[in-house]
């Protein structure tokens, strides 16, 4: 009975002393965010919480299916518009997610370009990236600014590399930055040259892209108008009223759910075929 009772002591000592000292928040993996946070991440939207992004779409769903049903009398198409307008907010983020990829695609060059330069003028690696905050390409100045404010606060290169790279959550830049990385802990006097190369082989990469999402479009707006043209008829059809009674019986929810459900099916398989190989992050 002593033993347990002085294991219990020292439990409640020990609880007693933890509770006395904070506990740092913990930050989540990357690769342990969610589907949502990493699209919000690619649009350059990260600021908004995936709950947040969720409760809106939900409202948005909510309110135009009223004002569907208002306009209309009917439930099953109020639903439906519903539905569509639910989907509106992630497809407004994924292409904001594509442009903002294909923006960066051309940017990473003369990324390059200007490591390069800063290294053959006599700059150290961490300096270099560093001048990137005010002579780079403006629309990556705010990371590599705040990379040098993290970088001249902690003065530990590897942290605020690492902090830099989970920002910018592209692939070429987890490629770029692991390459710095690996040059700076090997040694060499071979940098330059890396650079180089890879800046012609990230130009070479970008326009090979570029040309291919210039003949993807034409199925990716084939798709949509294919979705999108039954959907507007319907949208007409239910300025009349006896349109309006047709699809309030029973036939005619089942005709707007299987129309509904082929639609998106075939939506998904047409984008699915003409599809490109997404680049994924790797080396996070």
């Amino acid at each position: 009975m002593s033993a347990v009772v002085g294991l219990l002591a020292g439990l409640g000592m020990f609880m007693i002393w933890t509770a006395c000292w904070s506990t740092p928040p913990r930050t989540p993996l990357p690769g342990r965010r969610s589907k949502v946070a990493t699209l919000l991440h690619q649009a350059g939207v990260a600021q908004v919480s995936p709950a947040s992004l969720i409760l809106s779409t939900a409202v948005l769903a909510v309110l135009v299916v009223l004002i569907s049903f208002v306009l209309t009398g009917a439930p099953a198409i109020a639903l439906c518009f519903g539905l569509f307008s639910a989907y509106l907010p992630f497809a407004l983020l994924q292409m904001r997610a594509r442009r903002r990829a294909a923006l960066m695609r051309d940017l990473w060059p003369d990324v390059v370009d200007h490591l390069r330069s800063a290294i053959r003028a006599g700059l150290s690696l961490p300096e270099a990236l560093v001048q990137l905050g005010s002579k780079g390409p403006v629309q990556l100045r705010e990371e590599f600014t705040a990379f040098g404010a993290d970088y001249r606060a902690s003065g530990h290169f590897e942290s605020a590399l690492q902090r830099l790279k989970s920002s910018l959550a592209d692939p070429v830049a987890d490629r770029i930055i692991e390459a710095l990385r690996l040059t700076r802990d090997v040694g060499g006097s071979d940098l330059g040259k890396l650079l180089g190369t890879l800046s012609e082989f990230l130009r070479d990469h970008a326009r090979t892209r570029s040309e291919l999402e210039a003949r993807q479009s034409w199925t990716v707006n084939a798709a949509r108008l294919a979705v999108a043209a039954p959907w507007i008829v319907l949208m007409l059809m239910a300025t009349r009223p006896e349109a309006i009674q047709a699809y309030n019986s029973a036939a005619g929810w089942v005709v707007l759910g299987g129309g509904l459900v082929l639609s998106v099916l075939c939506y998904r398989i047409m984008l699915r075929i003409g599809a490109l190989p997404e680049e994924q992050r790797v080396l996070q």
